[in-house]
């Protein structure tokens, strides 16, 4: 994705079963700030698909580091460690959203990121 400035699509299955993730309006990038507009969101599938707009339009929304990828300020709404095994979700006010999973700390079992052109 290096290079590219495209919008990211992730969808995470994690070890519950649970299914949710993250469209980024611009690719994933080790950063110090946070990044990203409007247009990102957070969604879920469980029980049925349901997105969660960020109400803010101030690239608060996502902060990449080697170490790990995070969605909003303060409590995150989705966190990732830097091998995206272990995850986080919490609700937030940059999203407006629920817990993503069914408990706060989950386990990555599937997790597919889509650039598109």
């Amino acid at each position: 994705m290096q290079g590219q400035d495209t919008p990211v699509l992730m969808v995470i299955k994690d070890s519950d079963g649970q299914v949710f993730g993250a469209l980024a309006s611009e690719p994933f990038k080790v950063s110090d700030g946070f990044y990203g507009t409007g247009e990102t969101f957070l969604f879920t599938f469980n029980p049925e698909f349901e997105q969660r707009r960020s109400f803010f339009a101030s690239g608060h929304m996502f902060l990449s580091s080697c170490d790990c990828i995070l969605c909003s300020s303060g409590e995150f709404g989705l966190w990732l460690d830097g091998d995206l095994y272990h995850g986080r979700s919490h609700s937030c006010k940059t999203f407006g959203n629920p817990m993503l999973s069914k408990k706060e700390d989950f386990y990555v079992q599937d997790i597919e990121i889509w650039a598109f052109e």
